[in-house]
């Protein structure tokens, strides 16, 4: 059982936690949630020690076993396969030893240690972990030091979680992982044997994986049963209750203040008012629950542009010319277009995105994009690197040169920036703060196409909701990296799977693609015969989709041109707005005859558009 008993932390002279108190179950699985800064990460801090309350205290039994992870990423030459084996610290010393003892005694308690601790299966658990975070067996056997940051710190938790701790202590642990290892983690918590207290704001993992809600807010901490779903209800519930007994209480003082205004003065009544009076002083007001004015998204609506904005034609993209990441690229994107990039970390969703954003040019094929297209690309980095010594004011300023004090303002205010908050210092704002900063900045000129590179890695719940609602507002296209299922549920209505160095158009929604992921619903053996069915991920089953998916795309771009096609000739024939060049002057009977012609070339590829689309549901069922 894990205590926290009337817990002070104070920071710098700001009151983290005020009192707090909580009892957590043995093998229960709590998800600590609040608005960023409300003082999460400090709570878990001091639950390993890390921290000294002020007053208060956590109580917890002597031998219980932490796991949290390192601030710091391990590095070094050892491989992530060593790395995480290392981390079984009893193992790796019982191991050391059997490797020096002489005596047999001795000998015969180290094997029937390791024998209990299950020992001799730890290379098979070791690499299970690491498959299911994403490391392949080539990445398994390779030297920390050659992986980037965010996987480093995959190993750490990759070790973490190996080491089964009875106290698992996670802070983000979603972070760093794509969808699929995202989807791998949320299984292996289901079943950890130990307690879990778990810092998210993945609304998903909250709901599939905890039992209990403890919030944080105000310095104080409540625990709520079951998963976010439910707490989300309770503090509705309570929120409504609060507002009741306010708005009863409100109504109250009111009628007190009124009598006593009206009564002091006369002495028949004098005495009832000071009553009334003392009683009113008694009172204690009841407080409305926090609302955060400042949580604002609002992005500004582009100009109208004819689609499409971007063509890829069989393009081929990379960082070398001669070794391209993705080929045979035949994409699409129109201005109402809602896209969720697919697939794992490293199979080249961040190349095309940059490749859609300009930064990396097609090495073959072609791509095609509007002349007066305008794209917004926000990626991690960007939050990182804001200058610290600078103010929100002063960023957006520089970023839009030329622009009145007012229009820069303006800009600021959509994305909860106004007032005093504008000319604040980037290093005292929040991790959500500054990704809502990043966010204004590459708005500013009211883009026509939003690239989100994993946009709510910094945001609570209560922000990712906030973005959600703003997307679904926002009149331009929005492509968007991010293993948070619930936002590409609400936000996408087109899926794109970039795996085997290209990218498709994924036919179904994302819980196919989530059981596609988990093996579910699979084909299953044929009882009869003993054999099994090829499984959909088979490499063959896959090229078939691959071409079936294809099919699919080439016949919708058809139809899209050919549509397209059809509305610039009826502009023309009508005498709306300047006609296309090539329809410039053309008479009534020739814009008639292309008319006629591109609509045998509608029906044709509508005709194909329908034929693929049912071989595909054909092969998928």
């Amino acid at each position: 059982m894990l205590t926290i008993q009337g817990l002070t932390v104070r920071l710098g002279g700001r009151t983290i936690l005020d009192r707090a108190s909580a009892t957590i179950q043995p093998g229960s699985k709590v998800g600590l949630i609040g608005r960023n800064g409300a003082g999460k990460s400090t709570l878990m801090k001091a639950i390993i020690g890390e921290i000294e309350p002020d007053e208060g205290g956590i109580e917890m039994p002597k031998r219980m076993r932490l796991g949290y992870i390192a601030q710091s990423a391990p590095a070094g030459s050892a491989t992530p396969f060593e790395t995480v084996l290392a981390a079984d610290t009893e193992r790796a010393a019982l191991m050391a030893e059997t490797e020096t003892c002489e005596d047999p005694d001795r000998l015969a308690e180290l094997y029937d240690r390791l024998i209990a601790i299950d020992a001799y299966t730890a290379d098979a658990r070791a690499a299970r972990i690491l498959i299911g975070l994403g490391f392949d067996e080539a990445m398994q056997a390779m030297p920390l030091d050659s992986f980037s940051g965010g996987w480093k710190m995959r190993v750490a938790l990759a070790s973490l979680l190996f080491s089964a701790p009875d106290l698992l202590l996670l802070d983000e642990p979603s972070n760093h992982l794509d969808l699929e290892a995202t989807l791998w983690l949320e299984n292996f918590l289901q079943n950890y044997p130990g307690t879990i207290v778990v810092i998210s704001h993945e609304r998903d993992l909250l709901n599939n994986v905890v039992d209990t809600i403890l919030h944080l807010q105000g310095g104080k901490i409540a625990l709520y049963a079951g998963g976010y779903d439910a707490f989300e209800r309770q503090r509705a519930e309570r929120a409504a209750q609060i507002a009741a007994a306010k708005a009863a209480q409100d109504a109250q003082r009111k009628k007190l203040a009124d009598y006593v205004a009206r009564n002091s003065a006369r002495a028949s009544t004098a005495k009832q008012a000071q009553s009334r009076a003392k009683m009113l002083a008694k009172m204690q007001p009841v407080t409305a629950m926090l609302e955060d004015p400042s949580l604002s998204f609002d992005f500004p609506d582009p100009d109208e542009l004819r689609p499409p904005l971007i063509t890829l034609d069989l393009a081929a993209t990379g960082y070398v010319a001669e070794k391209p990441i993705l080929r045979r690229l035949n994409l699409r994107i129109d201005p109402d277009d809602r896209i969720a990039m697919l697939g794992r970390n490293g199979n080249g969703k961040t190349t095309l995105a940059r490749l859609l954003a300009g930064q990396l040019a097609a090495s073959e094929g072609g791509m095609t994009a509007s002349g007066k297209l305008k794209i917004g690309y926000f990626t991690q980095y960007q939050v990182e690197e804001l200058p610290a010594d600078s103010t929100p004011l002063e960023l957006m300023t520089r970023a839009m040169p030329g622009k009145t004090p007012a229009a820069v303002r303006a800009q600021l205010g959509r994305f909860g920036f106004s007032g005093p908050r504008a000319e604040s210092q980037t290093a005292t704002l929040s991790g959500g703060e500054r990704a809502r900063l990043a966010l204004a900045l590459v708005t500013r000129d009211a883009p026509h196409l939003l690239i989100l590179d994993e946009p709510t890695n910094h945001l609570d719940v209560d922000a990712r909701e906030a973005l959600v609602q703003a997307l679904n507002d926002y009149a331009g296209a929005v492509i968007l990296i991010s293993h948070d299922r619930h936002m590409v549920e609400l936000t996408a209505d087109r899926l794109v799977l970039v795996d085997g160095g290209t990218a498709q158009d994924y036919p179904g929604s994302i819980e196919d693609y989530i059981d596609f992921v988990l093996g579910r619903n699979q084909p299953k053996a044929d009882a009869g015969k003993g054999a099994t069915s090829k499984p959909k991920g088979g490499a063959k089953s896959r090229e078939e989709m691959k071409a079936l998916q294809k099919a699919v795309s080439e016949a919708e771009a058809a139809v899209g041109k050919a549509e397209a096609r059809l509305a610039a000739i009826d502009a023309a024939m009508a005498g709306s707005g300047k006609p296309a060049a090539d329809l410039a002057g053309l008479g009534m009977a020739e814009l008639g005859r292309q008319r006629r012609e591109v609509a045998d070339q509608l029906e044709a590829a509508e005709a194909r558009w329908m034929e693929a689309g049912e071989a595909l549901d054909a092969f998928m069922n």
